[in-house]
């Protein structure tokens, strides 16, 4: 097994990953479902923004009940949401979500595909989402990927209008409609058209729902019944959906299974009409293929002598359908079946193949040395290796017995995610035409393997992985990882320095290829003002070493500007190697460039040692660390008045009222902690699953307000409260260079004891009063704050880190 949990894993629902990777093994069931899909000929779009936007127990049902192709479209891969379970955020957060998006489409059956589009955080209009988007590129993706699909029927999961709730919600529904039209004019992206043709779907529907105003207008909708049972899958299509949504564990969205009866309901929103079922007057049947009648009765026969006990004796039937399709002319429907039957006969063989490397990484221009293990498990199989990556081994692989090839491969290219290869804009990754759509790579090091099974001949490529054995997880598989020759890492990614003073950071070399000896390392892009030294020097590995520290200092020596220090080895770019690794996802590493941020900042700070109770994960005491601030992670169950007397203040992360159970009963030690003169200091908190209810000293209640544009203007609406003045005064250059946004979930009917001295909106909208509120606790003070301070700080926002410094100040 591998070490993400994937639940059931039911593996008779194929997944179109990049590659035409060996299926799973299936269950006779499961094989069983997959014939039977060989006789539906239809296909599904899916679409929507985001992942976790998907309706997963509608997918789950068409593609196991109405065993049609079934994908889903996210726009994007969620890089701008919150993270319930770790300190990821934006590219990396977006890593996280594209494999659990692909965990979910393992359980549900369907396919994932992504456009090029950023998540750059939560937008109120599809405006503001288009002026990033870059709108026409992203529609040209999605007409692209109608063309390639070739979907009858495309599904969206959000209105185009404020119904939606979601600049990009709405925005999605806007493509889908467009997309929908421009993928069957030929005058629309006419240089697609050498690739793929013209595709007309038969009708575009909007997927209502019961959440946020989505429930649309009931006359004329469609309704459906999607609560089945299916026994080969042993599961109703509620609980395949549970465990699917349940994927999404950095959205904290764990669901609960459901059965029965279930309705969903349909808008019409353009081509033809449906009166009684999503596909009428859609033909799924071998009719719409010119000589398909053939090919169904050989398919009626597989289904008909089925036996569930010995799947092979299936295999001659398979191959007498896949001789079938070749004699149809080449299109769609006949490279799609042939897959199909290609994966059963591989299924009803029990092959199982894997490329596995001895070790987790190799770097670009190795030669690297892996084993290929084949096996065909299931008796009376004649099944053949022609070759493995292009060498020929013509080696007829005996029942039920380990095959093992011993080949190298050379790496000629680094595994970095295809959409990170180049630097992208606030609002859209910059990928080669060739990789639309595709959630991984394309050409991960692998092993293509060709087959003979009872004369037909299979083509697959298997992906080398790296595999060990865990003490608690048990057999664990990752990918391989190309990594750069030399790597590093910096021991502060960001720098706020006032005027005159010096700070050192540490830079740690990595040799990933022990030939390296040494390399010449250079800083350059020191911006105006700032000294760095060394800003040359050479790494030489010792023998028995594959690490060389360097401290490098830093100075703000006058009128210093903000800028980067960039770190260049031999010439070229230095990168880094950052990890992803949750038990739920496959371990992901992906190589971003090594610089240090460098911003002059003009602060004093009145505390020296905080606490932090950490809530669902951010970096600020990362950020207060590198000010000289001590910061201590407590423990919510362990509070006590002695433990917190020695600390100036004490933070609870973002969304600690969420995510810690404990925190209830602590808050009571908390406020007594205040009370005696200590600063408590709240960060944002969602308005649904609160640990407790009435968490504050004096009432008020959250809301869903939040200000999404950075650069809104921001009114100081009592300019002489403290903590704009002390003790450091704030003013509106503070305010100045923030990123994605203000704040959210901000506070409303708030009680009189709070001062609130800031307010703010997006354009066009009411101001906004509860993004600031400090109230007095007898000697000391009570904060909460809805501003994105979790944002702002690591990203070394100078203003933002001012005012925060100031919040967790005793008023003076």
């Amino acid at each position: 097994m591998s070490r993400h949990y994937i639940g059931i894993l039911i593996a008779s629902l194929y997944i179109q990953f990049s590659f035409a990777q060996a299926p799973a093994p299936l269950s006779s069931s499961e094989i069983r479902l997959k014939m039977d899909r060989l006789n539906v000929l239809g296909s599904v779009l899916y679409f929507a923004a985001h992942p976790d936007d998907e309706n997963t127990k509608l997918i789950s049902y068409l593609a196991s009940e109405r065993k049609v192709r079934t994908s889903y479209l996210s726009l994007t891969r969620g890089d701008g949401g919150q993270n319930l379970i770790g300190t990821e955020q934006g590219i990396e957060l977006g890593l996280i979500r594209t494999q659990e998006l692909l965990q979910a489409r393992k359980i549900d059956g369907g396919e994932q595909y992504f456009s090029s589009a950023y998540d750059f955080g939560f937008s109120k209009t599809y405006d503001e989402t288009f002026q990033f988007w870059k709108k026409d590129e992203v529609l040209r993706e999605a007409v692209w990927l109608i063309r390639k699909l070739q979907p009858d029927i495309i599904i969206t999961r959000f209105p185009p209008d404020e119904r939606g709730g979601h600049g990009h919600h709405q925005a999605s529904a806007i493509l889908a409609h467009e997309a929908f039209t421009a993928a069957a004019d030929p005058k629309r992206f006419p240089e697609q058209l050498s690739e793929v043709s013209i595709w007309k779907a038969k009708r575009l529907l909007w997927n209502t729902a019961s959440f946020m105003r989505m429930q649309g207008e009931s006359k004329d909708q469609l309704k459906l019944d999607i609560g089945d049972f299916n026994p080969l899958l042993g599961k109703s299509h509620g609980e395949i959906s549970a465990l699917s949504r349940s994927q999404h564990k950095s959205q904290g969205f764990g669901s609960a299974s459901s059965n029965g009866k279930f309705f969903e309901t349909f808008e019409y929103v353009a081509g033809e009409r449906a009166q009684k079922d999503l596909f009428d007057n859609v033909d799924l049947t071998w009719k719409r293929v010119d000589g398909g009648q053939a090919v169904k009765t050989e398919i009626d026969m597989l289904l008909q002598n089925f036996d569930e006990k010995h799947p092979q004796r299936s295999i001659p039937q398979l191959a007498n359908v896949w001789q079938a399709l070749q004699g149809l002319k080449d299109g769609y429907w006949k490279t799609r079946k042939i897959k199909e039957v290609e994966d059963l006969l591989l299924s009803c063989a029990g092959i199982k193949l894997e490329a596995v490397s001895a070790t987790a990484r190799a770097t670009r221009g190795s030669s690297l040395p892996f084993k290929t293990e084949i096996i065909a498990r299931n008796p009376d199989v004649s099944a053949k290796v022609v070759s493995i990556n292009g060498k020929k081994v013509d080696r007829q692989l005996p029942p039920n017995e380990y095959v093992t090839f011993d080949l190298p491969t050379t790496i000629l290219k680094s595994t970095q995610p295809y959409w990170l290869e180049k630097p992208h804009s606030l609002g859209k990754f910059e990928v080669k035409p060739e990789d639309v759509g595709y959630p991984m790579n394309t050409n991960l090091p692998a092993a293509v393997i060709n087959f003979i099974i009872n004369d037909v001949p299979i083509t697959l490529t298997q992906p080398i992985q790296y595999r060990f054995v865990d003490p608690v997880m048990g057999e664990v598989n990752d990918y391989l990882e190309v990594v750069p020759e030399l790597s590093a890492s910096v021991s502060q990614p960001v720098l706020l320095i006032a005027t005159d003073e010096e700070r050192s950071i540490t830079a740690t070399f990595q040799r990933n290829d022990a030939s390296l000896k040494t390399s010449s390392i250079e800083v350059k892009g020191i911006p105006t003002g700032w000294e760095v030294y060394p800003d040359k020097f050479d790494v030489r590995f010792a023998d028995g070493s594959n690490t060389f520290t360097q401290t490098i200092r830093v100075k703000n020596s006058a009128a210093a500007v903000e800028g980067s220090l960039d770190f260049i080895a031999n010439g070229r770019p230095l990168e880094s190697i950052r990890e992803i690794a949750y038990d739920h996802i496959p371990r992901q590493a992906w190589f971003p460039t090594v610089a240090v941020k460098v911003r002059p900042i003009a602060i004093e700070k009145t505390v020296t040692r905080v606490g932090y109770i950490m809530g669902a994960g951010d970096l600020v005491p990362e950020a207060l660390r590198n000010l000289g601030i001590q910061v201590d992670i407590l423990n919510a169950d362990k509070l006590t008045a002695a433990s917190l007397a020695q600390y100036d203040a004490v933070i609870c992360g973002v969304r600690l009222l969420n995510v810690n159970a404990k925190i209830g009963s602590a808050l009571a030690t908390l406020y007594a902690y205040a009370n005696d003169g200590g600063v408590v200091l709240m960060q944002y908190n969602v308005n649904s699953r609160l640990q407790e209810e009435n968490f504050a000293p004096k009432p008020f209640t959250l809301s869903r307000a939040r200000v999404t544009e950075e650069d809104a203007k921001v009114t100081f609406t009592d300019p002489s409260d403290p903590v704009l003045n002390y003790p450091n005064k704030i003013t509106e250059r503070d305010f100045q260079g923030w990123v994605q946004e203000r704040g959210l979930y901000f506070a409303e009917n708030i009680d009189a004891h709070y001062r609130t001295p800031l307010s703010m909106a997006d354009k066009n909208e009411a101001q906004q009063e509860g993004s600031l509120l400090i109230c007095k606790v007898g000697n000391g003070k009570f904060v909460y704050t809805g501003l994105s301070f979790f944002r702002q700080l690591p990203a070394g926002v100078a203003g933002a880190t001012r005012l925060f410094v100031n919040l967790l100040a005793k008023d003076k």
